[in-house]
């Protein structure tokens, strides 16, 4: 396979110029990261995501014989509806695999793009197996989503706007599925301004670029298990494999909860809607996962197409990890004026209630005493503490 050059990003910049946005580079002055950070945002793209520039491109260097044939992808869904644009643009079939679980508003618009929709058991993986057994049956010409070296050139774009808006940024942090975002980007940047670090950011449930780095090969988990489902792949590519090993300074990882309470963050003080593999990388800023102190930093939000259902799970668990809701259990006893009490020291303290369950059947308490579990919005986990404390300095028992 012909390796990636600089002059074949700038050809997939100038193939893209008519298809794709030129990306806004957001300051993102109300998050508060230790940092002076920016935000690269993808979620703006068209079809939601990156994704388009590498697929767009990929698809602009088949020959007419090939297009005859039709395309096919597997994609966890932003993928899918890259693939499903070009297709349409080009006026040609695609046949895309999706994972079941796939988040129905990115099947419904991969459909909307004129695609041909098959939905496997499992994760991308399981995909991936199906449509290349598809693609011999067919001869359609597949369009792998990471491990190819003109969808990295289209995806290395990003890294050439992101020079081109912040020439002096010390550090990009980019999202990792299967590493053909990370590949370009890193690329271009480190032949662009080498004293830029790079980072790459993966779910703890899917850290198989972190795997593969320890262990120096390319190996694949036995499961995976995030709801970003945008970088949940069990095993990444060798080319990208390589890219990774040769262009970025470190990959981390960072859990389901810290991405949910850094979408929470960048939907709140920045008006940036992202799905959980974009806000992957603006999590590992936000919890020290990446020596970025006191640096210029460009988050890359990938993307925006988070699934509504999971929308207010994800805010709840963004809530709690960042201390603006709380539960408090107190042993009382089961008298008159009680409830009273407990509400009047928690209004007192700034907080406000939002449910109350009042338990007189636990084994666990005396005859006459009961459990009152309260839950409050709160402002952070020092306000959270000064709570506790006034409760106990006022007599109470907290469980």
């Amino acid at each position: 396979m012909m390796e990636l050059t600089l002059d074949r990003v700038y050809q997939a910049a100038h193939v893209l110029k008519p298809v794709i946005n030129k990306t806004e580079l957001v300051h993102a002055t109300r998050i508060d990261a230790g940092c002076d950070l920016y935000l690269k945002a993808e979620n703006l793209q068209n079809t939601g995501s990156f994704k388009i520039r590498g697929a767009y491109y990929k698809i602009s260097t088949l020959t007419e014989e090939e297009k005859q044939k039709g395309v096919v992808a597997c994609s966890a869904g932003n993928h899918a509806q890259g693939v499903a644009l070009a297709a349409q643009r080009a006026g040609i079939k695609s046949t895309i695999f999706l994972p079941a679980i796939a988040p129905i508003s990115k099947v419904e618009a991969t459909k909307s793009y004129g695609a041909e929709i098959r939905l496997i058991d499992g994760v991308y993986d399981d995909a991936y197996a199906a449509s290349v057994e598809y693609q011999k049956e067919s001869g359609a010409v597949f369009i792998h989503p990471f491990n190819d070296v003109d969808v990295i050139a289209g995806q290395g774009t990003i890294g050439m706007e992101i020079c081109d808006q912040l020439a002096d940024a010390d550090a990009v942090v980019v999202p990792v599925g299967g590493g053909g975002l990370i590949s370009g980007v890193s690329f271009v940047v480190k032949k662009l301004n080498p004293n830029c670090k790079v980072y790459g950011v993966q779910a703890a449930g899917a850290a198989s670029m972190v795997e593969a780095l320890k262990d120096n090969k390319v190996e694949a988990l036995s499961e995976v298990h995030t709801f970003a489902d945008g970088i949940s792949v069990k095993c990444p590519g060798d080319v990208t494999f390589d890219m990774v090993s040769k262009y970025v300074d470190e990959v981390v990882t960072v859990t389901d909860d810290e991405t949910a309470a850094a979408i929470l963050t960048l939907m709140e003080k920045q008006k940036v809607v992202s799905e959980g593999a974009g806000a992957v990388s603006v999590a590992a800023v936000l919890f020290n996962k990446i020596p970025v102190k006191g640096k210029k930093v460009v988050c890359v939000v990938s993307g925006g197409n988070i699934d509504v259902n999971i929308l207010s799970r994800v805010i709840n668990r963004g809530l709690i990890k960042t201390g603006r809701k709380a539960t408090l259990t107190i042993e009382l006893l089961d008298k008159p004026g009680q409830l009273e009490e407990v509400s009047h020291i928690v209004a007192s303290m700034g907080a406000n209630v939002t449910k109350v369950d009042h338990n007189t059947i636990s084994m666990d308490t005396d005859i006459n005493g009961c459990y009152l579990t309260l839950q409050m919005e709160t402002r952070n986990f020092e306000h959270i503490e000064q709570i506790r404390n006034k409760f106990v300095e006022e007599g109470f028992k907290l469980v």
